[in-house]
């Protein structure tokens, strides 16, 4: 049987050398989501010190925090976006999914005969289930 072919995007920013991606984004995801850099990288089966050392790097090299944290005590610590960091995030997402799309394009116009018969013209895999 003929696996179906497809293409799989990985998005990374450098600078002069590797500061943002997917994995930091999903972070970010999840510190929205959790307000805790700690139960968000728990929930990536990530340490925290790899998780803050990601998150460090990242800031470093794009030169502004992505984060606001508060530290432990009685109420609990926690984590925000900064507001810089929520439109950052904000325009990778918008610019992965462009590029996505235009690489699904591409993809069915030059690859499409070799994708298999449950891939759409715009390169997305069909619902169909197999029985």
């Amino acid at each position: 049987m003929t696996q179906d072919l497809h293409p799989v995007i990985s998005l990374r920013l450098f600078t002069d050398r590797k500061c943002f991606g997917p994995g930091v984004a999903a972070l970010l995801h999840g510190v929205e989501a959790r307000r805790s850099l700690r139960a968000a990288a728990q929930a990536m089966g990530m340490a925290y010190s790899k998780a803050w050392r990601i998150l460090h790097e990242a800031e470093e090299q794009l030169g502004f925090k992505l984060l606001d944290s508060t530290a432990g005590g009685r109420h609990g610590g926690g984590a925000v976006l900064t507001p810089e960091g929520t439109r950052f995030l904000a325009a990778y997402d918008a610019w992965a999914a462009a590029v996505r799309a235009e690489a699904e394009r591409l993809f069915a116009a030059q690859l499409g005969p070799w994708a298999g018969p449950d891939v759409h013209p715009t390169g997305m895999q069909s619902d169909k289930t197999e029985e």
